[in-house]
């Protein structure tokens, strides 16, 4: 588990430009045991990626609510490590699925996800804090 909160919260203010989270609610997943808090990070380079995951009691679905990917690292398979890690942490818990939502106009995202086989499911209107409409996504994690 991280223990570095005040490089979760540089990650996050470098990596979004709104919509993000604040030290008080990473400490408080952190220590949630409905979350997972993942990090893909490499000696020398520090905190390059983050993955946030959340479990309802009683459901099935896990929720992606975040990925964060240095601006320095990106382009190198961090945001699919951490993705792939994120399922996996799911389908250990005994979800069956994973769902997320995206920008509309985040198209690297939107192709990762894609290719990964996760398949658009619904519109938000005015999702986000400025106004952006975002897609919902999901993918079967289930095995077979």
């Amino acid at each position: 588990m991280p223990t570095d909160l005040d490089a979760l919260v540089t990650l996050e203010l470098r990596a979004f430009s709104g919509d993000r989270m604040s030290r008080a609610q990473y400490r408080r997943h952190l220590a949630s045991p409905r979350a997972a808090v993942l990090v893909a990070d490499l000696p020398g380079e520090g905190l390059l990626g983050s993955a946030l995951v959340f479990f309802r009691v009683g459901s099935t679905l896990a929720r992606l609510y975040s990925i964060a990917t240095a601006p320095h690292a990106r382009g190198r398979g961090i945001g699919a490590r951490l993705l792939a890690a994120a399922e996996e942490v799911a389908r250990a818990r005994g979800c069956r699925a994973v769902r997320l939502e995206v920008r509309v106009d985040n198209t690297s995202a939107m192709a990762l996800y894609e290719r990964v086989g996760y398949r658009r499911i619904g519109r938000y209107a005015a999702y986000y804090e400025d106004g952006a409409d975002a897609w919902r996504y999901e993918k079967s994690v289930a095995i077979s």
